[in-house]
C-alpha cells in the first residue's frame, strides 16, 4: 500500500500544522511556503481536512484555519481518510459486489474487511502529536 501524492501532502501540512502553538491560525498560503506543497493543492486539501473536521475555518480578519482537535487526537487514519475516504486494501473490501472476475467465487473476500481493519487501527495508533515530534 502507497499514499497518494495527495494524502501524503495532507500528512506533511498538518504535521507542519501541529508544530505551530495551539490554537494559531493558519493559512494555505504559509502551509504552502513551509512545506513546498503547491498552493492550489494546499488550498485544495485544507478544504478537504475541514470538510472531515480535522480543520476549523476561521472567517474574518486574520481568518485561516485552525486544528479542530488537539494533535493527540488526531491520526494518522484520520488525515488519509480525510483526503481518500476509507481504508480499503482491495476494491472488494467494503463486502459489496465488485467487477473483479473472482468476485462470485472468492474465499478471501470475506476476510478482506478484516485486513483493512488492522491497517486502519495500526494507522490510528500513530498521532499527530508523534509524528510532529
Amino acid at each position: 500500500m502507497r499514499l497518494t501524492h495527495l494524502a501524503d501532502y495532507a500528512v506533511v501540512m498538518m504535521t507542519a500544522a501541529a508544530r505551530r502553538e495551539a490554537g494559531a491560525r493558519l493559512s494555505a498560503a504559509e502551509l504552502s511556503g513551509e512545506t513546498g506543497v503547491p498552493l492550489p493543492t494546499a488550498q485544495k486539501l485544507m478544504g478537504k481536512l475541514a470538510a472531515a473536521g480535522l480543520l476549523t475555518s476561521v472567517r474574518g480578519f486574520g481568518g485561516g484555519f485552525t486544528l479542530a482537535r488537539s494533535i493527540a487526537d488526531i491520526s494518522l487514519a484520520d488525515i488519509v481518510e480525510a483526503v481518500e475516504g476509507p481504508i480499503a486494501m482491495t476494491q472488494c473490501s467494503d463486502g459489496l459486489p465488485s467487477d473483479c472476475a473472482l468476485d462470485a467465487h472468492c474465499r478471501v473476500k470475506p476476510h478482506m474487511g478484516v485486513v483493512g481493519a488492522k491497517v486502519r487501527g495500526a494507522l490510528h495508533a500513530v498521532t499527530l502529536q508523534e509524528l510532529a515530534q
